[in-house]
């Protein structure tokens, strides 16, 4: 690295990006400035390679293997193998290196796999050919080969190759057309400007010409963010200098549309273009399971040392009597007698440790990998989340996660684009209090039997018209909305002029769409803008022409956009629109509080509101104008700041004109799946920029908030009446008078008997909600925790008025509360990345509004229904899947070891190992390994059609109740019983020589022939098939894999036992195993000891078992009993509410006793006996609530049930 990149570094990470300044020249087509006007100063620029590789040939090995023994597992073996190669240890230095081998070489070749299809796609992106223009003429050459500074030309539907600024384009204009799909999603057509002073280069031989130079800003990574200026030299001796933003830089990976040819230079190029800077991996996120594994694994490595521990001070105690330290068959040399006392025992220490290490599983690292990787494809495989309209399925960016999908606790979702559609139709607009409705205007599509408008309000009269159509225009004005003209009549390009249905309007906002479309059906249609110059046609059908001057475009700070027109007569007008909070302070005339009413009744009924408004500018307060704006422009340090200064100077005293009103619609089975996550005992947060009013109604509209809910609000309005502290103590003392100072869990239930809370929050309130309490405040009070108390007692949050960093400041503040309840957040914007990255699960969704969320999501699903399938069914399975996977593995570890530590006790503590080396190598690999992944991946517990019905089935596995310590203590103790039980039943059975004799042979040659390796094998195979039919037992779904892998491993155990004894090929024979399996089975005790050892182990388990779905069946065992009686077929009739578990009384943690109800939480009214079944052929009513309740005025929202609150419901 050399100092300027050093100085760079320090640069940007102690002052600041945004205080950093430094800069780059490039030389138009690689020509120097003339002489006398600046200094050539060369640059050397990276190619325009890109590289999404990990690894390279020479690197990847040593690179791989360094990153794999990073992991604690890994790098532990790693030292157990090297102990096992330096010191006379009890085992083979095989038994440790084979699987570890196993291990690493596995990973590493699914890593160097992964990254061999990385090189594959760099190498057809790098060798793409492009047009470059050297010396007049069009080259082809490499895309890797072009360098900073080269003219390119791109044509229609062509992909740019770099960082691009546009020079000129074969449109008259200077524009060309660019969609940013493969970029931020954005299918809309958005439009880039060429440089005034060059857009007449039009042909190769003209660009030739050009002598300029570009400075602008170092790379950096926002899309939308550009400075510079290009400094074009003619014949006069200073250059004109010319300001370039984002509107001039076209990206690498966006299309060039609707536009034959454009011709740019190269400013930033390979690993320095802004898609190349968004490729930084995000952080990494670890689920609750990885995190339950690591504790597990600790306490193992407890268990690990305090075993060599004992059996180091046992072996010295039993060697204290000299008749003991060394029998005449092993006596010490004279290097060991003088060791010294410590050394001798560290050494013995570490060969106790090498000896009982198989009790850590390696392996469990490796199935689990292969688990999740291979887990996720059945989400990528879902038919049921394949979306026919985008023609696109969902997506899995981590596999790491999968099992995380079963455990959440709270879900913070978006509301525009993710709850509602983000297809917008104009349903209203307001004029100085005369309201107009257009009719059924949708994105385009106008719906038939629609014809002119409604007037709601009386005539507006001679002014008010006059005000109307100045309205009518400022919408046809101000906005970034383009004419996409389609060739598909006759292969003639049609335009708007000869038909109207030949052409559309498309914008990167779908309002703007919406609103032009309005005013066309209102009588106002905006045609094109053709040179600098926008043409509508008024209600006459006559053209008028506005020349465009400037266009101050919309940001999320201001929440505005607005621009400035010259009118046919001259004059100069400047239109607003924007957000009402930006609006109405910078009115200083106009019918505002007609106005403001209306948008207070619009925001009600869920709509989404604009206000706009113009002002007259006379010729001299245009140039003063001009020239705030160029000074603004023009600067390279700090434009951003500059150009909002001047916007704000700009955009004041204006008259008010009116309002509008736009519709989005709840998506398909929002409210269903708000319902079903309320039911499945999630707390569901809505979390938008929009007001109050209007996400308060989309709230009740999804059933977020019903009826009967009791809302609460913190809210600014509230806040200027009275305190933050008193509003914050009185909501808390609302919330808890009912139930004291018990807190509702988030998976207790939510009895009818209770009120439901809802809480309203807006940005302003929040900020003061989360700033740290000033010492010596009265009673300082910690906000922050009651805050916390009051959420956690509401059912439901609305956060509005939310910036993109106070939606991942929520969902933080709920993760680090002192429960740490797993957080999943949806959003399907560029303004959702933030909280999406900070959720403990981050889903995008593939929307209207980019794919920016998607991109940096570790899901992405195509519509919000889709998230109950994804919890409810794939996250439930995932988890139990993985769940039994990991407690296995420490189970039959435990099974495995505990013998050889208990052998110990019998062979004087000398570190013998009771298995031969291939059945310590092999266990883990070979034997046990395939039927446990094989469970991991197809098991289902339970019918998905059961569990998408049924969503109070996921509160049986909430909080990672399936890897809590009473489980794991369970399954090592399980462990360990069957351990004792293989041990003691084999050696009782080789004490009692009469009944191992086989009637032939005296019983010391009997005790002579079942030795050592064969008192070994004879535990190992009880302990092989012992651990294997316990995960038969433990399966519910079976297929033929199933019984295929279950019986084929313990058959292939057989089989290579055979092999490894010399049976079958003599060849394998080996000294020490020699015929012994043979021998072994050759016993008919043996086979008796098999059997019934096998019988005892499994025993307690099973009774346990069926004592437990007896007498304290969960939910989730009536069910599966109820599926076997009806043989797997539960209809949608079924009552599954009859098979829940009846209410129990509980303990909460303040000593306060309550019922547990499992019916919905707003549920107050008794449950119905609607069914007679049949069970076992006697009928029985089941009582139960009816999936469908029928009203006066029912709503169906087309699932298999919906719930109704008891009361009416607010319509929206």
């Amino acid at each position: 690295m050399d100092l300027s990149s050093i100085r760079k570094l320090i640069t940007r990470y102690c002052t600041g990006e945004e205080s950093w300044v430094d800069s780059r020249t490039v030389y138009i087509g690689h020509k120097e400035p003339p002489p006398g006007t600046e200094a050539y100063i060369p640059q050397r620029f990276p190619d325009n390679r890109i590289v999404s590789s990990k690894y390279t040939f020479w690197n990847f090995i040593p690179k791989n293997l360094f990153e794999q023994f990073r992991r604690i597992a890994n790098f532990y073996f790693l030292i157990i193998f090297l102990v096992q190669l330096i010191i006379d240890t009890p085992t083979s230095p095989t038994t440790s290196g084979l699987p570890l081998f196993f291990v690493i070489t596995v990973t590493a070749i699914k890593q160097g796999y992964e990254d061999w299809i990385r090189h594959k796609a760099d190498n057809a992106i790098n060798q793409c050919p492009v047009h470059v223009i050297q010396h007049g003429k069009v080259v082809r050459k490499q895309s890797q080969k072009l360098r900073v500074g080269d003219i390119v030309q791109v044509k229609e539907n062509e992909t740019f190759p770099c960082d691009l600024i546009l020079l000129s384009t074969s449109r008259e204009d200077g524009t060309c057309f660019v969609t940013t799909a493969s970029l931020d999603g954005e299918s809309s057509h958005k439009t880039y400007y060429a440089v005034q002073d060059t857009k007449a280069f039009n042909t190769a031989e003209e660009v030739d010409t050009l002598h300029a130079t570009i400075e602008c800003e170092q790379p950096q990574p926002d899309l939308y963010k550009f400075v510079g200026r290009i400094n074009i030299y003619l014949d006069r001796d200073e250059p004109i200098a010319r300001p370039l933003g984002s509107e001039n830089l076209l990206l690498r990976g966006a299309t060039l549309k609707n536009t034959e040819y454009i011709h740019a230079v190269a400013i930033y190029t390979g690993m320095e273009t802004k898609m190349a800077l968004n490729y930084q991996s995000k952080s990494q996120k670890r689920s609750a399971v990885e995190k339950s594994m690591n504790a597990y694994l600790i306490v193992y490595l407890c268990i690990l040392i305090s075993k060599a521990l004992i059996n180091t001070v046992l072996k010295y105690a039993w060697q204290a009597n000299p008749n003991r330290d060394e029998p005449w068959y092993n006596q010490k040399t004279e290097t060991e007698r003088q060791r010294h006392v410590l050394i001798r025992a560290f050494t013995d220490f570490l060969a106790f440790m090498v000896l009982f290490n198989y009790i850590i599983p390696v392996s469990m690292y490796v199935t689990v990998e292969m688990q999740k990787f291979l887990g996720s494809y059945f989400i990528l495989w879902d038919d049921d989340m394949f979306d026919e309209e985008l023609g696109e399925g969902p997506l899995v960016n981590t596999s790491d996660l999968n099992e995380e999908l079963g455990q959440v606790e709270y879900v913070f979702t978006d509301k525009t684009g993710t709850l509602t559609e983000n297809n917008m139709e104009l349903r209203e607009c307001c004029v100085d209090g005369h309201v107009y409705v257009p009719h059924a205007v949708c994105n385009g599509q106008i719906l038939p039997g629609a014809a002119g408008m409604d007037m709601i309000d009386s005539s507006p009269g001679v002014d008010g018209k006059e005000r109307e159509e100045l309205f009518f225009r400022a919408l046809c004005l101000c906005h970034t909305v383009q004419v996409k003209e389609e060739e598909t009549v006759d292969g003639i390009k049609r335009g708007i002029h000869q038909g109207k249905s030949t052409s559309f309007y498309i914008s990167s906002s779908p309002d703007e769409v919406a609103l032009v479309e309005g005013m066309n059906r209102l009588g106002f249609t905006y045609l094109r803008l053709k040179d600098s110059h926008m043409e509508i046609l008024n209600r006459e059908d006559e053209m008028e022409r506005f020349e465009l001057l400037e266009v101050l475009n919309f940001d999320s700070v201001r929440r505005r956009m607005s621009v400035i027109v010259r009118s046919s007569s001259g004059e100069y007008y400047l239109f607003c629109k924007g957000a009402d909070s930006s609006i109405f302070p910078r009115v200083v005339s106009g019918k505002v509080e007609q106005v403001r009413a209306r948008v207070e009744h619009n925001a009600v009924e869920g709509l989404r509101t604009l206000c706009v408004a113009y002002k007259k500018l006379t010729h001299e307060e245009y140039e003063e104008t001009c020239r705030l704006l160029n000074s603004a422009k023009l600067a390279l340090h700090e434009r951003d700041k500059k150009l909002a200064e001047a916007y704000d100077v700009i955009e004041k005293d204006f008259i008010l004109l009116g309002a509008t009103a736009v519709e989005d619609r709840l998506q398909d089975k929002a409210a269903d799946t708000i319902e079903s996550l309320h039911k499945a005992g999630m707390k569901v947060w809505v979390l938008t920029g929009d007001k109050m009013e209007t996400a308060a109604a989309t709230c009740y509209a999804s059933r977020l908030f019903h009826r009967n809910t009791q809302i609460l609000e913190l809210t600014t309005k509230r806040t200027e009446e009275q305190s933050l502290h008193d509003v914050l103590f009185d909501l808390s003392r609302t919330v808890l008078r009912q139930h004291g100072s018990m807190t509702r869990d988030t998976f207790s239930g939510l009895s009818g008997d209770c009120q439901d809370y809802g809480l309203i929050i807006d940005g302003a309130t929040l900020s003061a909600v989360l700033k740290p309490t000033q010492e010596g405040t009265s009673n300082g009070g910690n906000y922050k925790e009651i805050f916390l108390e009051i959420c956690r007692n509401c059912s439901a949050v609305l956060c509005c008025r939310m910036a993109p960093l106070q939606k991942a400041q929520i969902v933080k503040l709920i993760k680090a509360s002192k429960e740490h309840p797993i957080t999943l957040a949806i959003g399907d914007g560029a303004n959702d990345v933030s909280m999406i990255l900070e959720a403990h699960v981050g889903i995008g969704i593939m929307g209207k509004e980019g794919r920016q969320a998607a991109r940096n999501s570790d899901y992405a699903i195509t519509k919000f229904k889709h998230l109950k399938k994804m919890l409810l069914v794939h996250g439930h399975y995932y988890y139990i899947r993985i769940a039994e996977l990991v407690q296995y593995f420490f189970y039959k570890n435990v099974c495995f070891i505990f013998p050889q530590f208990l052998y110990q006790f019998f062979c004087g503590f000398s570190q013998q190992p009771l298995y031969d080396t291939a059945y310590l190598t092999l266990y883990n690999i070979s034997f046990t390994s395939l039927p446990i992944l094989l469970y991991s991946l197809m098991e289902q517990h339970i019918n998905i059609d059961i569990l998408k019905r049924d969503p109070t089935l996921y509160r049986d596995i909430a909080k990672n109740s399936l890897l809590r310590w009473p489980t794991f203590i369970y399954w090592t103790f399980l462990g360990i019983f069957d351990a004792v039980v293989f041990f003691f039943g084999a050696f009782f059975l080789f004490d009692n020589t009469t009944f191992t004799s086989n009637g032939q042979l005296m019983a010391t040659n009997t005790q002579m022939m079942f030795g050592n390796w064969t008192f070994g094998t004879l535990v190992f195979t009880i302990l092989v098939f012992t651990v294997t039919l316990k995960l038969a037992l433990d399966t519910h779904y079976w297929t033929w894999i199933n019984h295929f892998v279950i019986w084929g491993s313990l058959l292939f155990y057989v089989i290579f036992s055979l092999l490894w004894g010399g049976i079958i090929w003599p060849f394998l024979n080996y000294q020490r195993m020699y015929y012994v399996f043979m021998q072994m089975l050759s016993s008919g005790p043996a086979w008796l000891s098999i059997i019934l050892l096998i019988i005892v182990s499994l025993l307690p388990d099973v009774v346990k078992k069926v004592l437990c779905r007896a007498l304290w069946p969960t939910t989730t065992e009536r069910i599966q009993n109820a599926d076997k009686l009806y043989k797997g077929h539960l209809s949608e009739f079924t009552p599954l509410s009859s098979l829940h578990a009846p209410p129990v009384r509980k303990h909460d943690r303040h000593g306060n006793e309550h019922q547990k109800h499992t019916h919905r939480r707003s549920d107050s009214s008794p449950p119905k006996k609607l069914m007679c079944t049949y069970w076992g052929g006697r009928p029985d009513y089941c009582t139960f609530s009816s999936f469908l309740r029928i009203e006066e005025n029912p709503r169906f929202s087309g699932a298999a049930y919906t719930y109704s609150a008891p009361g009416p419901e607010t319509s929206v």
